[in-house]
């Protein structure tokens, strides 16, 4: 590790009497060691997870000395003295399942011949009670090794303490593995958010909330999944590497086969392959993969994320729109609190349906200019000190919308019908072809979706595909037209919606946070030096 890693590192909590806590936990291990007992665990498989445990209280019975059983008060209720109960309740005992649980050590508390340790594991965490008397010597003198952050097991009676928390009353202490390094400070954690992301699996481990938030992200994408499951689309993978970077407007990442002796990209975008598989007849396919362009990095940008294209003949952008609406809808269900969601100190209404208005309404709203008046939006982007010589106009108009009108769209908005020379994949209206049938999703600025008509034309699309590489020699616009996509349509793909969503950017809105870093588990960061 770096130095200056080092100066911004937290200070690791001592949990011995050594000055060095790596040199002390070494030594706990060698006296594990000496013990017979391996510091490095084995199968413990047939656990109880620590939230399951949670499920099983309501099997706690308190039972009479004649054999009788007392329903047990109501341990949500903030004026119950547990201890109280259980004096007018004698004589008579707790009842409740034997558990077998593992997990790592968070807290250590007690002293003499009896402590509490609370262990977490994915799902939860619970208090073990460990008494000399109830494990026996030799597992309460390996109990004296435990340091925070070790792995350790315990099999006992579920029952409650005097005070009503849910206790594991150990009976047998299994030792699973020993953490060498210590632990961040108990009460700051671990902040520093260059360490977080490098050392995610320590953020992971000690940090509150974390691990939370990345099992909401699996369900996120498998509710993603399901959701075009049951609308009947096929899942299918893609190449990463392209002859061709393609679908998007972005800076590939090169590489070089050797074998071949060719260069190649990594994919840009998964566009121009799964409408190559409409062609040859699968209607309904979609790809949830990693994408790379070669750009910056933000709170909103990683060089590497994950997308979401899918794509369903016969259909168009309303289409799109439905099925945007129905995967937004069905992730926030999947991971629940509710379609009323905070985010940047913003309450955000998620309920169906979402607001629609079109792209020139939304323009004319913001800047108090009509779009089609060409000397006001040329004096507007003026006054924004945007670059007008030689430009398209809708090109202009476009950085003037991106400038004046998507901060300002609070969401969740589609927002349609885009001016067709800034979309070159897209079909135009039928009674108006300079607009193109093209929605983008926007949430509080932030770009979620965007969905096409697809274009099937193969004369248009090339005809665009020239028109965008006008400009560039002859050898980088031979490099950069992807002959084959254009061969395919002549075959005849079928009128299509197609949908491209920023699975990141969905995480941090129903996650509600604010950097795209916090929810990649590790997001590209410069290396250690």
């Amino acid at each position: 590790m770096s130095q200056d890693n080092q100066n911004n590192a937290e200070e690791p909590s001592v949990d011995s009497d050594s000055k060095d806590p790596r040199v002390a936990r070494r030594e706990k291990m060698r006296q594990i060691v000496a013990k017979g007992i391996d510091p490095f665990g084995s199968r413990y498989d047939d656990r109880t997870m620590m939230g399951r445990c949670h499920e099983l209280a309501s099997e706690i019975r308190w039972v009479q000395a004649d054999g009788t059983e007392v329903e047990l008060p109501d341990f949500d209720d903030p004026q119950l003295d547990y201890r109280q109960w259980k004096a007018d309740h004698s004589p008579g005992s707790e009842n409740g399942p034997t558990v077998r649980v593992a997990g790592r050590i968070m807290l250590s508390r007690g002293q003499g011949k009896l402590f509490f340790l609370t262990l977490k594991d994915w799902t939860g965490e619970i208090q073990i009670f460990v008494g000399q008397k109830q494990v026996g010597d030799d597992d309460f003198e390996l109990a004296k090794l435990f340091d925070l952050g070790d792995l350790v097991a315990a099999e006992g009676r579920l029952g409650r303490t005097n005070t009503g928390e849910l206790t594991v009353f150990a009976e047998k202490l299994t030792f699973q593995t020993k953490m060498l390094e210590p632990p961040p400070d108990k009460h700051a954690g671990l902040t520093n958010q260059d360490l977080k992301q490098r050392m995610r699996y320590a953020d992971l481990a000690f940090n509150d909330g974390v691990i939370e938030t990345f099992l909401n992200r699996t369900k996120i994408v498998k509710s993603v999944r399901n959701t075009l499951d049951l609308q009947g689309f096929c899942e299918v993978e893609g190449p990463t590497l392209h002859t061709v970077a393609g679908g998007a407007a972005a800076r590939p990442f090169a590489t070089h086969h050797n074998a071949l002796d060719m260069p190649l990209t990594m994919r840009i975008a998964l566009e121009l392959h799964l409408k190559r598989l409409m062609v040859g007849g699968m209607e309904r396919v979609y790809e949830l993969g990693r994408v790379y362009r070669n750009e910056g990095i933000s709170p909103k940008h990683n060089p590497e994320f994950t997308m979401l294209e899918c794509y369903q003949a016969y259909g168009d952008y309303h289409s799109m729109m439905d099925l945007t609406e129905q995967i937004i809808v069905q992730a926030i269900e999947a991971i629940g609190g509710g379609f009323v969601r905070e985010y940047d100190g913003h309450q955000v209404d998620f309920t169906p349906p979402f607001k629609r208005a079109t792209y020139a309404e939304l323009f004319q709203q913001a800047t108090g200019i009509a779009p089609q008046d060409e000397d006001a939006v040329l004096g507007l982007a003026k006054d924004l000190k945007l670059e007008t010589e030689n430009r398209h106009l809708d090109v202009i108009r476009n950085e003037i919308f991106e400038e004046k009108v998507e901060d300002s769209l609070q969401g969740p908005i589609f927002v349609i019908d885009y001016p067709a020379s800034i979309c070159p994949l897209t079909k135009r209206k039928r009674d108006n072809p300079e607009i193109a049938e093209r929605f983008e999703l926007f949430v509080l600025g932030m770009e979620l979706a965007n969905a096409y008509t697809e274009l099937n034309d193969p004369d248009l699309q090339q005809e665009l595909f020239e028109t965008q590489l006008q400009g560039l020699d002859e050898e980088e616009s031979m490099a950069k037209m992807d002959h084959d996509f254009i061969r395919a349509l002549r075959y005849a793909m079928p009128p299509a919606g197609g949908l491209g969503v920023g699975i990141d950017r969905l995480v941090m809105l129903l996650t509600g946070k604010k950097s795209i870093r916090d929810i990649i588990l590790f997001p590209l960061q410069r290396p250690e030096t």
